[in-house]
């Protein structure tokens, strides 16, 4: 009996080492194959995280473009705001434009476009008009910078000033104003001019220069259908400077001096922010 016990327990010893060998060399087996399944799981998913950076980071560089795109759009249209240009900015006087005779140049009887002079009145010393035409001052008269000018150099040189306003390039604009209206004072165009003038100092938000150049539009060209433009502007720049009595004022007259307008339409508009604003 007991030589039975002992042989059935040395049966059961041997089957359960052998099982717990089997067991272990199974475990490790699916130990390594699991590793190597997350191995690649691993890699799968890293690749998975690429793609998807690779995607995020394509978005953004068109999202990149397009942004871009729209800040040209709104660089462009914040020019085109601040020139504020209309259908009058290119008229032409009827009959082309009307050139000043110089200073001093204008005597009776000449005619300083055509070069000649009328004959001198009966009883005039005939010495009194030759050497007059023959001297240095004469001739300077009658050479004078309006007497050459010419209608289209004068168009030229505006439309090439209001490019370089068009272009930002702010302070070569305002030289070439400036030049314009010294060499045009009598020009059809020179309240646009003045008016152009006054805008790039607004636009560079040098306000004070900018009063003054749109005051210039109003007191020295009053009937100039730039006038309901320049004083908009004016009360602009008084709201901008925070004095909120004399940007009301200017606003208020805007609106009732020039009902319909797009000016009117404007100032009000400003009068009703203010109001919001607490001004």
């Amino acid at each position: 009996m007991w030589a039975t016990r002992t042989a059935l327990a040395l049966v059961l010893l041997a089957v359960g080492t052998s099982v717990s060998a089997v067991s272990k060399s199974e475990l490790e087996n699916r130990i390594q194959q699991l590793e190597r399944k997350l191995d690649s799981r691993s890699l799968v998913d890293l690749m998975d995280q690429v793609k998807a950076l690779q995607r995020e980071v394509q978005q953004l560089r068109g999202d990149i473009e397009v942004q871009a795109h729209d800040m040209d759009g709104l660089q462009k249209r914040q020019r085109d705001l601040y020139l504020d240009i209309d259908r009058r900015l290119h008229r032409l006087e009827t009959g082309g434009v009307e050139v000043q005779p110089a200073a001093g140049a204008g005597a009776p009887g000449a005619d300083l476009a055509g070069g000649s002079v009328a004959p001198p009145a009966a009883g005039s010393p005939t010495r009194d008009v030759t050497p007059a035409i023959g001297t240095a001052g004469a001739s300077a008269a009658v050479a004078a910078p309006p007497v050459a000018l010419n209608p289209a150099d004068e168009r030229k040189d505006y439309d090439g000033a209001l490019e370089i306003l068009k272009e930002g390039r702010y302070s070569e604009a305002s030289t070439a104003f400036q030049q314009f209206l010294s060499k045009y004072p009598g020009s059809g165009y020179a309240d646009n001019a003045q008016y152009w003038l006054g805008e790039v100092f607004y636009v560079t938000r040098e306000f004070q220069s900018a009063l003054g150049e749109f005051e210039k539009v109003v007191t020295v060209y009053p009937d100039s259908s730039k006038v309901a433009d320049a004083r908009l502007k004016m009360g602009y720049i008084h709201y901008e400077l925070k004095d909120w009595g004399k940007a009301r004022e200017l606003l208020n007259q805007v609106v009732q001096s020039y009902p319909g307008t797009t000016s009117a339409r404007l100032a009000q508009e400003r009068l009703d922010r203010m109001k919001s604003e607490g001004h």
